[in-house]
């Protein structure tokens, strides 16, 4: 490309996806507020349909909650070798108009389309082609986010959501960004977000009118990131090749928990979730990392590696539980859980087992 010229940089994103199949291969789904998961004691949302969520109901909120929320709520198990297999479609179509696709899991990905291999001419006019065809091909809707960057496009692409796109110009970032709150950012989570408010940031230019050194003393290694997309700026490429190290997921409950069951069950929806990524990727990973946050935000880990890849969904889930169970019954409610695999690659580098570890 170029020097100087802008990339054109589309992020695509399936409207509630899980819950979106179900629809579409059950007629008697279609207009009923639907949730993906257990409707156990025990269960929890997997993924909320957009008539769930004018109730309140979204992924990792426990059954029993949701159906308080929503009495009339539909549960269904997932499928996840069909959200799979629709998610390789979906790929499919983004291979026609680049090689540059970076997948960020089943229902999202980059797409870096400056070269403009099909000959709309405008990246707008390619996100709109890619979505009329992945409705044709597979029935179901997606939003999309244009824009010069990836922080950019990310961002976008929650704009018009559902099905819907929005882009952002050279011309109108900066000035975009500044009007949005902080907790929209990618790579603000919660507690920044929680922190920054405290510091007196609320804003996208609140953020922006802090020097480098200020946010050096306050955030440390992040900094230089938050005054980068402060200002729209961000020269991440896409990257096809990028190499994973790991794959995680992390919710944080509605309330704070003390109940085993509740909080094993947070944790499983998010080895399920970590696990269809893997699965997805076909990337296995020998160590798993259960992360949890309590109510006094005192955060600790337990991780346990395995001497050979973890290869099955059910050692997954097995493990995770072994991992959360150390650290119940709790006297303190636990705010967040989080579940990671880390330390892909071949068994024949396989490390022998570590012990539980706090941090």
């Amino acid at each position: 490309m170029p020097a100087g010229l802008p990339r054109k940089i589309i992020h695509v994103d399936m409207d509630a996806f899980y819950a979106s199949v179900e629809q579409r291969d059950d007629a008697a789904l279609r207009g009923r507020p639907v949730a993906v998961g257990s409707q156990a004691a025990r269960g929890v949302v997997a993924a909320a349909s957009y008539e769930a969520r004018a109730f309140g109901v979204h992924s990792a909120l426990p059954s029993v909650t949701a159906l308080r929320r929503c009495p009339d709520l539909v549960f269904v198990r997932p499928r996840f070798d069909v959200y799979k297999a629709v998610s390789a479609q979906i790929h499919a179509i983004f291979a026609d108009y680049t090689d540059l696709i970076q997948p960020l899991s089943l229902d999202e990905a980059y797409l870096d389309v400056t070269a403009d291999r099909r000959g709309l001419e405008t990246a707008w006019a390619t996100a709109r082609e890619i979505r009329a065809r992945i409705l044709a091909g597979t029935g179901l809707t997606a939003s999309a986010g244009i824009s010069y960057n990836k922080f950019l496009a990310k961002l976008a692409s929650d704009q018009r959501k559902p099905n819907g796109q929005f882009a952002v110009t050279p011309a109108m970032g900066p000035a975009w960004v500044e009007t949005l709150p902080v907790a929209r950012f990618h790579g603000v989570g919660p507690v920044t977000a929680a922190k920054m408010k405290r510091l007196g940031i609320k804003t996208g230019a609140d953020l922006r009118a802090k020097p480098l050194a200020f946010l050096e003393e306050h955030f440390g290694s992040g900094a230089r990131w938050y005054h980068a997309i402060a200002r729209a700026e961000d020269d991440r490429p896409v990257n096809p090749h990028r190499e994973r190290k790991s794959s995680g997921s992390e919710t944080t409950f509605d309330r704070d928990l003390t109940d085993a069951a509740d909080i094993e069950a947070g944790v499983l929806r998010m080895a399920d979730d970590v696990w269809a990524w893997c699965d997805g990727a076909q990337a296995f990973g020998r160590t798993v990392t259960v992360k949890i946050k309590f109510a006094d935000f005192r955060q600790i880990t337990r991780s346990r590696s395995r001497g050979s890849v973890i290869a099955g969904h059910a050692a997954l889930r097995t493990t995770s539980l072994e991992l959360v169970r150390s650290v119940l019954p709790t006297p303190i409610g636990i705010r967040l859980v989080g579940v990671t695999v880390s330390n892909f690659g071949s068994d024949a580098t396989a490390a022998p087992t570590l012990p539980l570890t706090t941090a």
